[in-house]
């Protein structure tokens, strides 16, 4: 099966002397984007092991190597991670500043996205640690909340191709809501955290969203929009985000935890969030 290897500039312009480094990988490139993104067809996949070579070798460039399958290119349906990946920061995180515990609360954070500890009890400490936060800080939050570059664009032209998107996050709905809506998704599925009288309880209602969650989403909109799973493309950050981006016909890590970037093929290191476009070929809409 043909392969598509995708080389994406970030600061420094592509130039045919980066195609040397390709070694017996490189053919005849097609520009996406003159000087910012370009595909080469190769016979078949990557191995991690050689995708990772890859990457060190235009690291010192800050360019990005990605590969995917010919056929079936574009997908139709797409689901997004919200925090640290549609979103620059991670909400809960700044409602913990809100609180004056952001250095308390970030530690756990990190910890959970990098699969060492339980997220079920990480969210749970988290959020407990909240209690008595009032609506008007999580208003603040969010307003201050920065969308991720790149991110208005992908979703205009996937949205403009007739693409499915749906915001599936371990965050929240007072946040996934809001983004949502800006951003245009179709859906949006978090946590609910309980509120009580204008202000956090401390508590957050079950069932908890979490990486299994995440994946049956994945699976319900496939059987719902009567999709395969190799018609879907999926991004996220941390390691709740694993097993959705496995399964996924294209899974994205985007500036992921070293979890993520040890698995997958696909990882987003040094360019924004529209990769995701050029990775299935779009060049017109950019």
């Amino acid at each position: 099966m043909t392969h598509i290897l995708t080389l994406v500039a970030s600061d420094t312009p592509l130039t045919e002397k980066h195609f040397d480094l390709l070694g017996s990988l490189k053919t005849t490139p097609d520009w996406l984007e003159r000087s910012k993104a370009v595909d080469f067809k190769i016979d078949t996949t990557l191995s991690i092991e050689e995708i990772k070579a890859l990457r060190r070798a235009f690291d010192g460039d800050k360019i990005d190597v990605f590969c995917t399958a010919e056929e079936g290119r574009k997908k139709v349906l797409f689901l997004a991670d919200m925090d640290s990946t549609i979103v620059t920061s991670e909400t809960l995180d700044e409602m913990a500043e809100e609180a004056g515990l952001k250095d308390k609360v970030s530690k756990i954070t990190e910890r959970a996205m990098r699969g060492e500890v339980d997220f079920h009890g990480a969210i749970k400490e988290r959020v407990g640690l909240l209690n008595g936060l009032s609506i008007e800080a999580l208003s603040r939050t969010l307003n201050q909340t920065e969308i991720s570059k790149g991110a208005r664009t992908l979703l205009k032209a996937l949205k403009n191709e007739g693409v499915f998107c749906a915001l599936v996050s371990g965050g929240f709905t007072f946040f996934t809501g809001a983004i949502g809506e800006k951003l245009n998704f179709d859906a949006h599925h978090g946590n609910v955290l309980n509120i009580e009288n204008g202000k956090l309880t401390g508590g957050v209602q079950d069932p908890i969203l979490d990486k299994n969650a995440k994946l049956n989403f994945l699976k319900l909109y496939c059987e719902e929009l009567s999709l395969d799973l190799s018609e879907t493309i999926a991004i996220g950050d941390g390691a709740n985000d694993l097993p959705m981006l496995e399964a996924a016909g294209l899974g994205i890590g985007y500036h992921p935890k070293p979890l993520l970037e040890d698995k997958l093929i696909n990882c987003i290191r040094h360019t924004d969030l529209t990769s995701v476009l050029y990775m299935q070929g779009y060049s017109s809409v950019l």
